[in-house]
Order: structure tokens, then sequence, then C-alpha cells
């Protein structure tokens, strides 16, 4: 090593790359990871995902020029390295594993990549969870973790209507007063989960929180996530069954309101500076 640093062009190279402008480290690393940018265009462009995922990517984006007068001159040479690992694994890895896996790889080191110039001051944390965000991975995530969470959910939802119903449960299907009601799978509360994610991210960065204080505050997340889809099945399902069923519009309106206090309750928590900010910092 110590010969290599009295070469005069290799000192030069060495000068070169640790000058090179960010955004073209930027740019080269997004080009790098062509392949599952086609892919995932592809995969929301035919149906088969939400393109949800378009949000976090701009969310980064968003953050990325926010930022644009405070970026590092000389990056984090760990987040830089495992940005440039990351690329080379999803080209190696292409057609090896599936890709879906591959294009996590992918946005792990797109993530790192602007971590690596990113200030201080802003968490990791978050922007590698808007990263996972961006994948489209919720038809994936219906298909493995929606019917689970479709019988948790209804599994509450029939302790809060046995109070004043009477009603069984067989999967994630309801019997209340002798009539079949179906938790289906868009009360699995995956997009709920996704949009409450999506929060909590957004707002950790916007305010400041550290690694420590989003990380404890996250699990609060699912909690008020899941809580949230279990009031909102339960009312529907309460309608449904006294003989009253709300038409299209009225689903969609209960929805909504459940998914804006669920934000909210999730924004609040994740915006607070008080005593868990503390403790965590």
């Amino acid at each position: 090593m110590s010969r290599l640093l009295q070469m005069p062009r290799f000192v030069r190279f060495g000068i070169a790359i640790d000058t090179t402008p960010e955004w073209r480290w930027l740019a080269l690393l997004a080009l790098a990871l062509w392949p599952t940018w086609w892919w995932m265009g592809q995969r929301m462009a035919d149906g088969s995902d939400d393109p949800l995922g378009l949000l976090a990517l701009a969310a980064l984006g968003g953050l990325l020029w926010q930022h644009r007068l405070h970026l590092r001159a000389a990056p984090r040479l760990g987040f830089q390295a495992a940005a440039l690992a990351g690329a080379v694994l999803t080209t190696a890895l292409h057609q090896q594993l599936p890709d879906l896996v591959v294009a996590l790889i992918g946005l792990l080191s797109i993530a790192a990549g602007l971590i690596a110039f990113l200030p201080a001051r802003v968490a990791t944390a978050p922007v590698l969870g808007l990263s996972v965000l961006s994948l489209p991975l919720l038809a994936s995530l219906q298909f493995y973790a929606g019917f689970p969470l479709r019988v948790v959910t209804a599994e509450a939802s029939r302790w809060l209507l046995s109070l004043v119903h009477t009603v069984e449960r067989t999967g994630s299907s309801l019997v209340v007063n002798g009539q079949l009601v179906i938790v289906d799978a868009p009360c699995s509360g995956v997009q709920m989960a996704w949009l409450g994610y999506f929060t909590a991210c957004v707002v950790a960065l916007a305010a400041r929180q550290s690694n420590p204080s989003f990380l404890l505050r996250l699990p609060l997340v699912g909690v008020l996530v899941l809580l949230g889809n279990v009031l909102r099945n339960t009312v529907l399902v309460a309608t449904q069954a006294g003989g009253a069923p709300l038409p299209g519009w009225g689903h969609d309106a209960v929805g909504l309101l459940v998914l804006a206090a669920v934000c909210g309750g999730i924004a609040w928590a994740m915006g607070r500076t008080g005593t868990l900010g503390r403790t965590a910092s």
C-alpha cells in the first residue's frame, strides 16, 4: 500500500475519485441498475402490482433535492462501498434469484449511495425504509401475508361483534346472526400497512428523528395499522349484518376515514420530540 501511495498516477486517480461530483456517482449508480428499473416498470405497467412504490421513489428524490446544497463533497466510504457492492450483486444475480429479491438488493444499494452523500443529520433507517417501499411488493405481500392478516382481522372483529351479535368465525369468514360475511383480500390491511410505514418514514425524515428514535417508534406503526384495519372491518361487517349494508361509496368513505386517522396517528407519533425522543438520543 505504501508503494502505491508513492505512485503519482495512483494518488491522482484516488483524488479524482474522491472529488468526483456526487451527481455523477449517483447517476452512474442508477444507470448500472437499469435492469431493475425495467423490471419494476413492467410490473407496474402490466397491472400485476400497485404503483405505490412511485411515491416512495418520489420521496427519495425529494429528500435528495432538499439537501442538494448540503451534500458531502467526500462521501462516506462505507456506504459508498456498500452501494457499489450492491450494484455488482444486482448485475451478477440477475436471473439467478427471484426478480423481487434482486430488485431489493438494487434499491438498497441506491439508498446506500444516497446516504453516502447526505448530511450526517439525516437518519439512515427511514431512507432504507423508503427504498424497500419503492419495490412493487404489494401483490407479493397480499399473496404471502394476506390470508393470515385476514384471519387475525376476522378474529378481532368477531370478538368485538360478539358483544352485541351472535358471531362465529371460520377461516377468514364470519357468520353474524346467521349471515355469512367474507373478509376478502382488500380487508387484509396490506395497503394500509404500506401507507402507514410510508408515512412513518417521511415524517421521521421531515422531523429529523434519529435512528434510535425512529426505530423505537416503529412498532407503534404496526399496532395502529392493525387497530385501524380491525375497526374498519368491524364497522363494515356490523352494517352488513344489521341489514343496512353500505353502498360502494360508503365502503370507500369508511376506509378513507380510518386510513386518515391511522396515518394521522402515525404522523403525530413520529413527529413528536418529547420524552421518547430524548430517551432514544
